[in-house]
C-alpha cells in the first residue's frame, strides 16, 4: 500500500525537508530533489512506520476487548438487592 500525502502536507513536508538540510547538513534543496527524498522515505521507511503503527492499535484494541467483559459486565437477578438497600 503506498503511503501518499494530502498536496497541502507534502508541501509542508518538503519545506521542513528543505529547511532540515539546510540548518543540519548547510545544504540547499530545490523542492524536486525535496520532494523526490520524501518520496523515498514514504515508499521506502513508511511502511515500517504504517506497520508499527498498526500493530500499536491492534495491541490497544485486544486490550481493549480483553476489558470489555469486565467493563461492562452487570451481575443478574440484581433487582432484590438493590431494592433491599433502599428500604
Amino acid at each position: 500500500m503506498a503511503i501518499k500525502l494530502e498536496q497541502g502536507l507534502q508541501k509542508e513536508a518538503t519545506a521542513s525537508i528543505q529547511r532540515y538540510l539546510r540548518d543540519n547538513f548547510d545544504a540547499e534543496a530545490g523542492n524536486l530533489q525535496a520532494e523526490s527524498l520524501l518520496h523515498f522515505f514514504l515508499e521506502e521507511v513508511g511502511p515500517l512506520i504504517y506497520n508499527a503503527a498498526i500493530h500499536d492499535a491492534q495491541e490497544q484494541m485486544q486490550s481493549r476487548v480483553a476489558e470489555l467483559d469486565i467493563d461492562c459486565h452487570e451481575e443478574p437477578f440484581g433487582y432484590w438487592s438493590k431494592n433491599a438497600r433502599r428500604r
